[in-house]
């Protein structure tokens, strides 16, 4: 029997990143409340791995990487695909960043993503140490690196 999928409280801004255990695309385990000790964090949601608006989203993170990793924030790609599909996905268009598998859809929904079985696409800020500043629900594929990069532009 599966067990019970944990209910996270959601994840306001001002919050900090949760304790939850999950899976990245090497199927390897990450616990989200240390993905922001050292760096700021964007976690970007897409609906499902390797389809065009989640591709177009995805690649523009890709294309921007070095701009986040030079103001000091890491990228993550948070969808409840299988690490299998993720990591296939990943090789594919050549992502640069972990992509973090939420099978139960347990951080998408605390953050207000989830949307019966389905996940909104969406992206978060998390500065360093883990506080919740700047959450898009939803945003456009193309629009989410752009705003995305435009606002820690704007924490200068």
């Amino acid at each position: 029997m599966e067990q019970e999928a944990p209910v996270l409280g959601s994840v306001d801004i001002g919050d900090s990143l949760p304790s939850l255990t999950l899976k990245n695309e090497k199927d390897e385990d990450i616990e989200v409340s240390t993905l922001a000790s050292d760096k700021g964090v964007i976690l970007f949601l897409v609906p499902k791995a390797d389809t065009p608006g989640c591709t177009t989203q995805a690649c523009g993170f890709r294309d921007s990487y070095p701009d986040f990793t030079s103001l000091g924030y890491d990228v993550y790609c948070l969808s409840a695909d299988t690490p299998a599909a993720q990591g296939k996905w990943q090789t594919k268009k050549e992502l640069p960043y972990p992509l973090l598998s939420d099978r139960k859809r347990i951080l998408i929904t605390a953050l207000g993503a989830g949307d019966g079985g389905k996940t909104k696409r969406s992206h978060f800020i998390f500065e360093k140490g883990g506080k919740l500043v700047e959450k898009k629900i939803p945003v456009k594929p193309a629009d989410s690196p752009k705003l995305a990069l435009e606002y820690i532009k704007s924490l200068e």
